[in-house]
């Protein structure tokens, strides 16, 4: 039997080692997975980052040294209808739990609070002209900011998605 070896990326590597299947990789952690095995893979390949999350509702995803940070969906219901967002500027810095900017809707305002430090590298302008896409899209659409982080560590001190999940359920939110 031929064998066919095939270079997989991180991301994939991950979600076979999260089913369960370490064995397709030797020692040095190069694949030796066979092509019937590779069909297996599913294809979302890390179509989404992880999410890491605040007690006060923020979210940011981490890629290389670039933080991605937006509200939760639970923070955009609780609003309401986001009428004004105010994002930090470009080229300003964020430090993790400050204050940063504001989000006003027909119900309230608030203060929106940077999950980490940073130099701010692009805000979403589509946001600041159309407020809505927190309600409508606050993972995808409706994202803030995005940031250079200034230390990759304090992603630690967030809640994954399960853990945020769990907060929700409990009484602190």
């Amino acid at each position: 039997m031929a064998r066919l070896m095939v270079h997989i990326s991180r991301c994939a590597m991950k979600t076979l080692v999260s089913q369960g299947r370490n064995d397709l990789f030797n020692a040095t952690g190069k694949s030796r997975i066979s092509l019937a095995a590779w069909r297996s893979i599913t294809t979302t390949r890390c179509l989404r980052a992880e999410r890491w999350y605040t007690d006060q509702h923020e979210w940011v995803t981490v890629d290389g040294k670039v933080g991605t940070v937006g509200i939760s969906d639970y923070a955009q219901d609780a609003l309401g209808d986001v009428v004004f967002a105010q994002l930090p500027d470009v080229g300003s810095t964020v430090k993790k739990d400050e204050e940063c900017g504001a989000l006003e809707s027909v119900k309230a305002a608030s203060e929106l609070i940077s999950p980490v430090s940073g130099k701010v590298t692009e805000k979403n302008e589509a946001v600041e002209n159309k407020p809505s896409l927190i309600n409508t899209s606050c993972y995808e659409e409706g994202w803030l900011f995005k940031v250079e982080l200034d230390n990759l560590d304090e992603i630690k001190s967030l809640m994954n998605e399960e853990g945020y999940n769990t907060f929700l359920k409990s009484d602190a939110h």
